[in-house]
């Protein structure tokens, strides 16, 4: 007696994650992946600040008598808001952070503005869009023209500037710094200055939005998605400049 035996393949399914995984659109998703490598950037600057300020002394002395260091071989971290004090049109007024605080406040109220501009995204309020995509777009730029000012501040100095081993030193550059050590002042220019280029391109982006919301072409495509995607980097922009700040301005 014989006998057959049919074997049937189970059928295998492939799971490849769906076309929204942690329901966020492959647009989104890759947003976030270039955020988080962009934040690790920004970690390590931030990193490296910190550990080059631990291994320069502090000034020690009371802060009404501060006066930026006048020899190599005392060469203490100078106090931010002895640096950063000045404010346009208030010549010779002793402002600390004033500026910057003022710079800090105007970007984050850009971030609010394109919150309303994302919820008025998801409700397909073609005008509501462009009103607060607008403001942010001016929020960017206004950031970026307190930060122009504050660049020429920090590289003219004060007027008095400082003598040092016997030569007047005004502001700073890459090979001078009148406020302390020269790394200060190097990343000083590069931190904010690569901040800067992420705000600049945020800007950018904005601009482009601003374009095809005005033009209506995400009307045409059914969703208002692009302006959340730009919202995430615009966010992420504030954000940074959130720790740049306190690393950097109250360290």
């Amino acid at each position: 007696m014989s006998s057959s035996t049919t074997l049937t393949n189970p059928v295998v399914t492939k799971w490849d994650g769906g076309e929204r995984p942690m329901k966020a659109t492959y647009g989104k998703l890759m947003m976030w992946f270039f955020l988080v490598s962009d934040a690790f950037t920004f970690a390590s600057l931030l990193i490296a600040y910190g550990v080059v300020r631990y291994m320069h002394p502090a000034y020690e002395g009371p802060y009404s008598a501060f006066e930026f260091a006048t020899s190599s071989e005392n060469f203490y971290w100078p106090i931010p808001e002895k640096v950063f004090n000045a404010f346009p049109g208030l010549h010779g007024v002793d402002a600390p952070l004033m500026f910057v605080g003022l710079m800090t406040f105007i970007l984050i109220l850009s971030s609010v503005t394109m919150v309303l501009a994302v919820e008025a995204g998801e409700r397909k309020s073609k005008a509501e869009v462009e009103k607060w995509m607008l403001w942010t777009i001016v929020g960017g730029i206004t950031f970026l023209a307190c930060q122009a000012w504050e660049w020429s501040h920090f590289i003219h100095g004060t007027d008095e500037g400082v003598i040092r081993d016997g030569v007047q030193i005004f502001g700073a550059n890459l090979r001078e710094n009148q406020y302390g050590p020269q790394l200060f002042a190097s990343f000083f220019f590069f931190i904010t200055g690569f901040h800067g280029i992420h705000v600049t391109s945020g800007v950018i982006i904005n601009i482009v939005i601003f374009y095809n919301v005005v033009m209506g072409t995400y009307e045409e495509r059914g969703t208002y998605e692009m302006i959340e995607k730009g919202g995430l980097y615009w966010h992420f922009v504030d954000l940074v400049w959130v720790f740049v700040f306190t690393f950097f301005y109250l360290v």
